[in-house]
């Protein structure tokens, strides 16, 4: 009997888990225009800047800014993230890029929130436009920055190839990681 119950909670959790995640598609994310992405991508950088000055002195840097202004993130045991983003040289937009996620174990809920990556290094940059999608935490070192590391980092500390800022998070849901990611070109 307690077997039974646990693969009929198992079955449910899944389903919502569909259903939470089924609320932006793939396809609906995709159907934001190029013009809609280029707004959203400065907007969230000017938000990102304002709120934490790291950010702004990193951008000064770094060789290309990888923008996503909006993931959308939901899971129940199974679960997964999406958005779309573009990334920067200087002030020429070279190409668009999608964030996608798949993620499993102890989670329960949905959230939105934004991210930027700061390619530090022309190595880093070259591994982005020469992969079949970046999957994070192999290729460039990444730096995740939290507000602990943001107070220790100047532009004579940066040693590493990529500084992610995760911001703007709405929603209830325990905790945000690039962990699992995978970034990819896309055609716009």
């Amino acid at each position: 009997m307690k077997i039974a119950t646990l693969l009929l909670a198992a079955t449910a959790f899944a389903g919502i888990t569909v259903m939470v995640a089924g609320a932006v598609s793939p396809a609906q994310a995709a159907s934001v225009s190029a013009t809609d992405l280029d707004r959203d991508a400065s907007q969230a950088l000017e938000k990102l800047y304002r709120s934490n000055p790291a950010a702004h002195a990193i951008a000064q840097k770094a060789q290309a800014i990888l923008v996503f202004p909006n993931i959308v993130k939901a899971g129940l045991v199974f679960g997964g993230a999406y958005g779309e983003g573009e990334l920067r040289s200087g002030a020429k937009l070279d190409g668009y890029y999608n964030s996608v996620t798949a993620s499993w174990g102890f989670q329960a809920g949905a959230q939105s929130y934004g991210y930027v990556v700061f390619l530090m290094t022309p190595k880093a940059v070259k591994y982005v436009h020469n992969t079949q999608g970046w999957e994070v935490g192999v290729g460039p070192t990444i730096v995740v920055v939290d507000q602990g590391v943001a107070r220790n980092l100047s532009s004579s500390t940066l040693k590493d190839d990529a500084y992610a800022f995760i911001f703007d998070q709405q929603g209830l849901m325990g905790g945000v990681s690039l962990e699992g990611t995978k970034i990819s070109r896309i055609r716009r």
